[in-house]
């Protein structure tokens, strides 16, 4: 009877799937225009509603091994029908790492909160494109671009241009990574599908909303992660189960007594034994306690699990010491240059995409960007002691405009208060009421 009945279950899921393909190739191929896959000749409307259509899975967080690594590689880079559906998998179950979240996001953070600004030809700064470009979906946008650095490659959505007060996309969604297909160039409507029942997104409606950050062949900085941290996984899984069997020592009772109520009573005394444990055994009773011999057992975990930690930090920042502490000042500013440099050269990186890709795909948009291209701002960052000694020299020697520091510190400034020792006011008011004083004490005396 179950037999039957899981049978009849599968056979529905299965029915059930292929109504869904069905009725989403009905959807391209019957409404409006005749839509076929494979062709580019889709309608604006059409073409963003391909994202909803999606046979979206839920994300199956299940236990991977080192073999399934292996065996999700070689999917990956079938020439003929590449499937990045299981090396994702995997990766999304190496995100929940969080050594490996925290370097990610450090080196994230080096790239999207670095002030930027749009420049003309010669390189002087355009204040209003600037102040336009300075927006929540820039940065939304920069920062799904850098994650293909992680994933390999990010396909975003931006739709829906808002002209109102603000030029802007009201729409920033990342296409999900498991239903691209890079090599290929298509969008596929259930993951599992092959290339050619994909839907083009290089070209066609879906270019006039969609673009793409990353090499089509890059399968991203996580593939190098994703074993050190499945065996990061299993390490704290075994280091869990030392713990429990040998982390606290084994309580053994000796009896002689042959009376199974005793037994019982002498069992359930050793099962409440607690804080400030005390019991009452028969006669003929020992306890004793067997503590586990070996003191740095947990080396053969904790090490391996510094070791994956390292080799991640080396494969995300290039360097250590950065998240990780360091044996010396002098190793830990090596380590800090190292970080700089990955920082630097991710920023020319994404400076690269945004005038190749962002500005132009901007552009078809209506942005004014024509002519214009974007630059880091690389004006030095000072530290809050620098800045008050740098203000505090100018303010000796120069005259500065009192709105610099109204903008700079918010707070609103009336006037001049005249005090001081040097001030010229003050001390003639000072004169004159010693003078006063004086006047005062030769009458009094006199």
């Amino acid at each position: 009877m179950f037999l039957l009945i899981g049978k009849l279950l599968i056979m529905a899921n299965i029915l059930k799937r292929l109504h869904t393909a069905y009725k989403i190739a009905g959807d391209w191929r019957y409404k409006d225009h005749n839509i076929t896959l494979g062709r580019t000749d889709f309608s604006k409307k059409q073409a963003q509603g391909v994202i909803t259509k999606l046979d979206l899975q839920t994300k199956a967080l299940t236990q991977k091994s080192i073999k399934d690594w292996r065996m999700a590689n070689q999917t990956a880079i079938d020439i003929d029908n590449p499937k990045r559906y299981y090396l994702y998998a995997i990766y999304d179950d190496t995100m929940h790492d969080l050594h490996l979240k925290g370097a990610i996001r450090n080196r994230k953070m080096a790239v999207v909160g670095k002030p930027f600004r749009v420049v003309d030809k010669k390189g002087n700064t355009n204040e209003d494109l600037t102040d336009l470009m300075q927006h929540a979906w820039m940065k939304k946008v920069m920062s799904y671009a850098i994650d293909s650095k992680f994933w390999g490659h990010s396909l975003i959505e931006l739709a829906d241009p808002v002209r109102e007060d603000k030029l802007r996309f009201a729409s920033i969604k990342l296409i999900p990574r498991h239903h691209v297909c890079p090599e290929y160039g298509v969008i596929l409507p259930m993951a599992t599908d092959w290339p050619d029942k994909g839907i083009p997104y290089r070209e066609g409606e879906l270019a006039n909303f969609c673009i793409e950050a990353g090499d089509h062949d890059d399968l991203g900085e996580l593939n190098s992660c994703a074993k050190e941290s499945i065996s990061k996984k299993y390490v704290l899984q075994f280091w869990d189960t030392f713990a429990e069997i040998f982390g606290m020592p084994i309580r053994v009772a000796k009896t002689a007594s042959r009376d199974p109520k005793d037994h019982k009573k002498i069992e359930d005394m050793l099962d409440q034994m607690g804080a400030a444990a005390w019991g009452m055994f028969p006669e003929g009773t020992t306890i004793e306690l067997v503590a586990n011999a070996a003191r740095d057992s947990y080396n053969v975990y904790d090490q391996r699990v510094i070791r994956a930690n390292s080799e991640m930090s080396k494969a995300i920042l290039g360097q250590t010491m950065t998240m990780d502490d360091g044996s010396s000042l002098s190793q830990a500013q090596v380590h800090e240059t190292v970080a700089d440099e990955v920082a630097e050269m991710d920023r020319d990186w994404i400076r690269d995409w945004i005038n190749d890709m962002l500005f132009p795909f901007c552009i078809r948009h209506g942005w004014p960007l024509k002519g214009y291209s974007f630059n880091w701002d690389d004006a030095r960052e000072y530290t809050p002691e620098e800045m008050q000694s740098i203000e505090t020299m100018l303010l000796q020697h120069y005259d500065i405009d009192e709105q610099y520091f109204i903008d700079k510190y918010g707070v609103k400034i009336i006037g001049k208060r005249n005090q001081g020792p040097n001030d010229p006011d003050k001390n003639q008011e000072s004169d004159n009421k010693k003078k006063s004083l004086a006047s005062l004490n030769h009458n009094y005396y006199n």
